[in-house]
């Protein structure tokens, strides 16, 4: 194979950084807000390389990752994408994203070797939709394709982090994007284990998460949450303009929102 084709995604730091904020002020113009579960484990702090593995459960799912990117801010971010939205997008190699096929074997193949070469190098994150298609949060199996177990099995000097996401409709017009950070698992706590073992314990991390987050939504309480957004609130147009009218005669600050936000 041409090595060529290996290289590092030449990340351009500056449009990185151009390309977040432009993702945080479309977020907070459709979401009421990103929000951590206040339960989360806490993000590893040594320089160990990690594998992100998360759920795909919509369109949006890269760019909450971006916001969630906030939380890692002196770590290098690639991603795993589909080869053919990477041919059709080029500039996202800019971004730190590598194209996988992920219809053939060869393309499997190529993600195992970009990932372990991404993957040696202190402070880098890989970022995987492990599921590789849009699949509903309530969905079990989670179903996780086995490439990321033997990408992790590769890997010893790596952590596993999954991360859970899910969105929410609860009082506002805008939903809320919710956001679990699971347990991390070291890999080389468990080194005689193979790809596949690997794929098995990452989907029972990652599901235990998912679990764990589908009752912080079910439960609608926000005080189980930490904004990592805030985005818009109220519903406009006539409705909030008489409840700014009743504040003003009241004499009450206009909040905008119907419920209680995170904090």
């Amino acid at each position: 194979m041409n090595d060529e084709a290996f290289a590092f995604p030449r990340r351009w730091i500056w449009l990185f950084n151009g390309f977040r904020r432009y993702v945080l002020r479309y977020l907070r113009k459709h979401f009421h807000g990103v929000y951590l579960a206040k339960t989360s484990a806490a993000i590893p702090t040594d320089i160990a390389p990690l594998l992100i593995v998360t759920n795909h459960p919509s369109w949006w799912d890269p760019m909450i990752g971006t916001a969630i990117s906030m939380r890692f801010e002196d770590r290098v971010h690639y991603g795993a994408i589909d080869a053919k939205m990477l041919k059709q997008y080029p500039i996202f190699s800019r971004l730190g994203f590598f194209g996988v096929d992920v219809d053939t074997y060869r393309g499997a193949a190529d993600f195992l070797r970009m990932g372990t070469a991404l993957l040696v190098v202190p402070k880098n994150i890989v970022w995987v939709t492990a599921q590789g298609r849009f699949t509903d949060v309530r969905t079990r199996p989670l179903g996780l394709r086995s490439g990321v177990g033997h990408l992790a099995a590769r890997c010893p000097q790596a952590i596993v982090l999954p991360i859970a996401i899910e969105y929410a409709f609860w009082n506002e017009r805008t939903p809320e994007a919710l956001v679990r950070i699971g347990e991390p698992i070291r890999v080389a706590d468990f080194p005689n284990e193979s790809g596949k073992q690997w794929t098995a314990r990452i989907e029972a991390a990652l599901t235990a998460t998912l679990d764990a987050l589908n009752g912080d939504a079910m439960s609608r309480d926000p005080e189980r949450f930490s904004s990592l957004l805030v985005g818009r609130a109220g519903v406009g147009g006539m409705y909030d303009f008489f409840r700014r009218v009743r504040a003003f005669v009241t004499r009450q600050p206009f909040r905008p929102a119907h419920g209680g936000d995170a904090k």
